[in-house]
């Protein structure tokens, strides 16, 4: 079965910089876009655990009357096949209920705030909530439109960054692009080489991962500048602690804070396979 992204259209210039990200991500994963272009400025998404409403900025909805032609030219230049979701159930009369059934879900930085406020450093709370609920990865844009060529993980030895490893592999499959992991070491390097053995992907690192960087020295934010600017970078969010509902994990924030690169994002409730 073909993989699914969900996009959210907005019919406005900085919302075909986003869906023409989506478009190019779906072509380098094979997967297909489903797009959905909103009437009302809300809608649910019921998740196993939590029930997620965005709410959408007024822009949403803006030239309702073009909005479907222009996301259509957009996708078959791309060459891929329209599909459109039309949501068939309501919670209330201008409330639908968006399925969660698909394999990622892109979204600009903030989904529910002035697009004023959107920009490096600012993840919206409704993106977080669905990050934190949702079994599919959850893609954030860049502002403008940005092909990426190579594949960047960010390894730190947690279970989600075991998962992110894991997507980054599977990416690196389809797509056939160089892949690149990192690791800011906060322990020995033998710590972060003793969990790829727990968790079998020796083998996979070695003949998949071109090079993996592990930071001895040096800061987060100096080393950083070592990530291609044209790198997917795929990380895990949420750290360990009582906190991990307010900040993704300090890490995460302080990358997602200073890089602009396409973030593909692993939330705790995803299962990556190879």
């Amino acid at each position: 079965m073909e993989a699914q992204l969900f996009h959210i259209f907005r019919n406005t210039p900085l919302g075909r910089e986003t869906l023409l990200q989506s478009l190019y991500f779906c072509k380098k994963t094979d997967a297909a876009p489903v797009v959905y272009i909103p009437k009302f400025t809300k809608f649910l998404m019921y998740f196993e655990n939590d029930v997620v409403q965005v709410d959408l900025d007024e822009s949403y909805l803006c030239s309702a009357h073009t909005a479907f032609e222009h996301a259509e030219a957009l996708i078959r230049d791309a060459r891929l096949e329209p599909n459109f979701l039309e949501p068939r159930n309501f919670t209330a009369s201008t409330l639908p209920d968006i399925p969660t059934h698909f394999d990622f879900m892109c979204c600009p930085r903030s989904v529910s705030d002035l697009s004023s406020k959107i920009g490096l450093g600012y993840i919206g709370p409704r993106v977080r909530r669905i990050v934190n609920a949702a079994h599919f990865p959850v893609l954030l844009t860049s502002p403008v439109y940005k092909p990426w060529h190579s594949i960047a993980v960010f390894f730190g030895g947690s279970a989600n960054a075991v998962s992110a490893l894991r997507l980054g592999l599977r990416i690196r499959r389809i797509s056939g692009l160089p892949l690149e992991v990192f690791t800011q070491a906060e322990k020995k390097p033998e710590f972060y080489e003793k969990v790829i053995q727990q968790e079998g992907l020796e083998a996979k690192m070695a003949q998949s991962v071109d090079k993996w960087h592990v930071f001895e020295t040096g800061t987060l934010e100096e080393n950083l500048y070592d990530v291609p600017h044209d790198a997917l970078v795929i990380m895990g969010a949420f750290g360990h602690g009582l906190i991990r509902d307010l900040v993704f994990g300090s890490i995460m924030e302080r990358i997602q804070s200073i890089i602009s690169n396409n973030l593909l994002v692993v939330g705790p409730r995803y299962t990556a396979n190879i």
